[in-house]
């Protein structure tokens, strides 16, 4: 019996396909750091973004093909720890915040911490959280605005110690929005594979050229956009801003009128919520 049951736990195995993408991922968020010691910061920032798309893709492959694991859940966050949280801290700080000392590792351990501590809250809300709204900003999104400054910085060959204290505002800045309450819509109440009109096919088609235009900047402003639209929905929908509606437990009480939807959530897997994170 014993035997058995060791051929059964050896057989299990992991799956290929979304652990695969999930590896992409992992080695783009590596990449950005060696880049980045290398002086090669463009390179580094457009790790970042390709690592955001492998993050991306492989929860929703892994639902398509139905191939989630408890492996591939915990194995992802481990890599968009090192791709969102490690990686943008490191870039932005051999990028620009060496040169401020004390203050610029320290903006990048704030980032570096947030990160942590939002992904190990998302983790554990699995289930439970209204899965229309994120809370806090997630690490990819916060990611993305350090790596689209840094980017932006380098088209127009801003040096990064000539706006080192900006740069530490930022990172400090999406670090503690990170491990803030406020509300961001999530996007995964939205049917990706319903009908749409032909008119939304051109208009996707017209944004791609958009951004291929300047993709730095307009990516850099998208993403920071997206960061503010939180405080600002989050302080619209509430009756009398309390500290627990920005930071530390989130507040329940009749002050609120935030949307919390917890019945559909219970019936949902771990590996249908931990995307995007």
């Amino acid at each position: 019996m014993q035997n058995l049951n060791k051929q059964t736990v050896k057989n299990r195995g992991i799956y290929l396909l979304p652990n695969l993408l999930t590896t992409a991922g992992l080695f783009s968020g590596f990449y950005a750091v060696i880049a980045s010691m290398n002086a090669h910061f463009e390179s580094a920032a457009i790790a970042i973004f390709i690592a955001m798309l492998f993050d991306g893709l492989d929860g929703r492959v892994a639902r398509m093909t139905n191939t989630q694991s408890a492996f591939g859940a915990e194995y992802d966050s481990m890599a968009d720890m090192v791709s969102f949280g490690v990686a943008p801290a490191l870039i932005a700080y051999n990028w620009g915040l060496a040169e401020l000392g004390k203050i610029g590792w320290l903006a990048a351990f704030i980032y570096c911490a947030g990160a942590a501590l939002r992904l190990a809250r998302f983790n554990t809300q699995v289930g439970v959280a209204d899965k229309r709204y994120f809370q806090g900003l997630a690490s990819p999104a916060a990611a993305a605005i350090i790596a689209g400054a840094i980017w932006t910085g380098t088209y127009y060959e801003i040096s990064g110690n000539q706006v080192s204290y900006l740069l530490a505002l930022l990172t400090a800045a999406a670090g503690l929005l990170m491990v803030s309450n406020f509300r961001y819509y999530s996007f995964k109440d939205y049917d990706w594979r319903g009908r749409v009109n032909f008119i939304v096919i051109l208009a996707l088609v017209g944004l791609f050229v958009i951004v291929s235009v300047q993709p730095a900047t307009i990516l850099f402003g998208v993403f920071s956009l997206y960061a503010l639209s939180g405080p600002i929905y989050t302080i619209r929908r509430i009756k009398k801003l309390k500290v627990s509606h920005v930071v530390g437990d989130e507040c329940s009480d009749d002050n609120t009128d935030l949307p919390v939807d917890t019945s559909e959530q219970q019936t949902q897997s771990a590996d249908d919520n931990k995307k995007p994170e």
